[in-house]
């Protein structure tokens, strides 16, 4: 990035932080605004940002930011806690993630002239949520504790199951000779998810006894003890790429371990880690708009307008309704976990990170496709999520007396929601 990049980017998130308690009351959510700053000093505006999605800054920019967001959103998830009530989460994560992967894919390959890979990128990039994006659902009162609960676990783990996919999908699409056979995709596949995940545990499980042990014996000063949960997530996605694994399935399962074995710690020793995530989310946005939705304006065809609206009005909800079946969840219930799963950041970080592993393959219609559709889902979930919530709410209000398995679990929801898109 140039002094000019800097300049404005770094204006733009003091200028927002200035007014951000006023925008929480407004309609407008913080992912709209930084995506519409984006357009407008990006190259379908003022052309005042001098980057381009090939250049090293990007590509810094969107490993660092998923990375950290895979492992301080790991940290928090409270594996002991989710056992209380897995049931619909893992519904929707065993059940509707990969048959959101299979109808994205056949939409992907009914609307448009490409190899069955590339439409499978496309539906497995779109097929994690981003909570964040429609706070007001997961946070409302009104809404039950296990719907709220249940939309935060999904979106705190899908994004982390849906990674593997991605990669094996990156390298079908590319048509790497290296993955001319069966057998050397599963192998690369196998490779990916078995060395990321047991980086992540051995890195994890090392960092958080050390720091824990240090902690106790207050041999480690506070700032010490911020810094080190960084770099244990720097470590092992670096140590997982060295082995041949992913690095972001190593983060993830390294914030997994960490936020097991060091959950007292882990309340406050991940804040500067989780603050960072968070700015580079933001800075992400602008990037999104700038450069990735900018020049997609203009590329905006039927087809790719109709796969947008059905991601979000057809494969989801379908997904998620055949998951919940036997549930016994009412059918309002089932509508809205169908609705609620935003596209946002994971996608646009997913598609940065496709390309630079595509080794020059043409993926533009996968940028097209995810750029309109993430641009939609800002828009529209975040204009519904209080409407809706409310609705939600005084449907639910009036049967607070009746036996519904919306009202199964009782205890105070475990927190997942991310940071990258709350009111602040």
């Amino acid at each position: 990035m140039s002094s000019l990049d800097v300049i404005t980017i770094a204006g733009f998130v003091i200028a927002y932080g200035l007014i951000s308690r006023k925008v929480e009351h407004s309609p407008l959510t913080g992912p709209m605004l930084f995506v519409a700053f984006g357009l407008l000093v990006g190259t379908a505006g003022f052309d005042l940002l001098d980057m381009d999605l090939g250049s090293t800054g990007v590509e810094l920019l969107a490993e660092a930011t998923l990375g950290l967001l895979l492992f301080t959103d790991a940290t928090r998830i409270d594996v002991a806690r989710l056992r209380t009530d897995v049931a619909l989460p893992s519904r929707m994560l065993v059940v509707g993630l990969p048959l959101a992967v299979l109808f994205g894919t056949a939409l992907g390959a009914l609307l448009f002239d490409i190899p069955l890979a590339v439409a499978a990128l496309i539906a497995a990039i779109l097929a994690p949520t981003d909570a964040a994006l429609g706070e007001e659902v997961v946070t409302s009162e009104s809404i039950p504790i296990r719907v709220r609960q249940s939309l935060n676990v999904e979106s705190g783990l899908n994004d982390g199951i849906a990674l593997p996919a991605v990669a094996v999908f990156v390298a079908l699409a590319a048509e790497d000779e290296e993955f001319s056979t069966a057998s050397s995709w599963i192998r690369f596949a196998a490779e990916q998810v078995g060395y990321g995940i047991l980086v992540g545990l051995a890195v994890g499980c090392v960092g958080a006894l050390a720091v824990r042990n240090a902690s106790r014996r207050d041999w480690m000063e506070g700032i010490y003890r911020q810094l080190s949960v960084l770099s244990i997530a720097v470590a092992a996605f670096t140590v997982a790429a060295q082995f041949g694994g992913n690095g972001f399935i190593a983060t993830f399962v390294g914030g997994l371990a960490f936020g097991s074995i060091a959950r007292v710690e882990c309340a406050t020793v991940a804040n500067f880690t989780d603050d960072l995530a968070h700015l580079l989310a933001m800075v992400s946005f602008i990037v999104f708009g700038a450069i990735v939705v900018g020049p997609s304006l203009d590329e905006l065809t039927w087809q790719v307008a109709l796969y947008a609206v059905g991601s979000l009005v057809v494969v989801r909800p379908l997904a998620i309704a055949i998951s919940l079946l036997g549930s016994r969840l009412k059918w309002p219930t089932v509508a809205f976990f169908g609705w609620f799963g935003p596209r946002g950041l994971a996608s646009i970080l997913f598609g940065i990170v496709a390309l630079e592993e595509a080794h020059g393959a043409d993926l533009d219609l996968v940028f097209i496709v995810m750029s309109w559709t993430v641009l939609l889902s800002i828009v529209a979930h975040g204009l519904s999520a209080g409407p809706a919530a409310e609705a939600y709410g005084r449907w639910w209000s009036g049967r607070l007396e009746d036996p519904m398995a919306e009202s199964m679990v009782e205890e105070q929801p475990t927190s997942f929601t991310r940071r990258r898109g709350q009111r602040q």
